[in-house]
């Protein structure tokens, strides 16, 4: 099903997701291209990972606020996966199945990049399990916001509340930017690489751009 945007012919079932090491802006971005689409007529949804629903919320804590709680990284990939498929089969699935569509902040892609790389964890376990966490649900586009992790690391300063994750060390947080890299060249068709230390709206207008050209197709 789609329906037309000016000249554009849009698809009305879309899944994108929105990723980045800490600090990159993503979840700004994300609520700018939602607010964009909306106005364009679009039915759009936005949402995050983790924290969706009660348990969600439950496992969000758990796992970026418990400060106290240390963690195995097994524990932390399967925590992380056992939201993702509450929150696919709850509420992004049925989302779609309406005709609309979802931005996600945060998917499988932040999986492998942090507990993957980041954790060094067997890249095909935490690539399968991340994978049938998922429902067999992909995303049609990624947006990979890319930024020098002590950039965004320093942006974090000025943020309240810091979680588990942005206080991991600077190694850590390069391994996963370095991850993010190798899947965007993997699959360079489904991820879009935005640079994003540049100004919040330049940024914006490069991600509408590619967007748009997905969602006309």
């Amino acid at each position: 099903m789609s329906t037309a945007v000016g000249k554009l012919v849009v698809s009305r079932d879309m899944f994108i997701t929105l990723e980045g090491v800490e600090g990159s802006g993503k979840s700004t971005q994300a609520e700018l291209l939602k607010e964009f689409l909306q106005k364009q007529g679009l039915k759009v949804t936005l949402t995050r990972e983790p924290g969706w629903g009660a348990l969600g919320r439950l496992i969000r804590r758990l796992l970026l606020e418990e400060k106290e709680l240390e963690l195995h990284p097994l524990a932390e990939l399967y925590l992380f996966c056992a939201d993702r498929t509450q929150h696919v089969r709850d509420f992004v699935l049925p989302k779609l199945k309406e005709g609309g569509i979802v931005i996600c902040d945060r998917f499988t892609d932040s999986t492998i990049a942090y507990q993957g790389y980041g954790r060094r964890l067997e890249l095909d376990l935490v690539e399968r399990v991340a994978r049938e966490a998922a429902l067999g649900l992909k995303p049609k586009l990624t947006i990979l916001l890319n930024i020098p992790v002590k950039v965004g690391l320093s942006r974090l300063e000025k943020r309240e509340g810091k979680t588990k994750m942005d206080e991991e060390p600077l190694e850590f947080h390069e391994r996963v930017r370095q991850g993010y890299i190798f899947i965007a060249q993997k699959e360079p068709k489904r991820v879009k690489v935005v640079n994003a230390t540049r100004d919040i709206y330049e940024i914006q207008q490069e991600i509408r751009n590619i967007v748009l050209s997905h969602i006309s197709k």
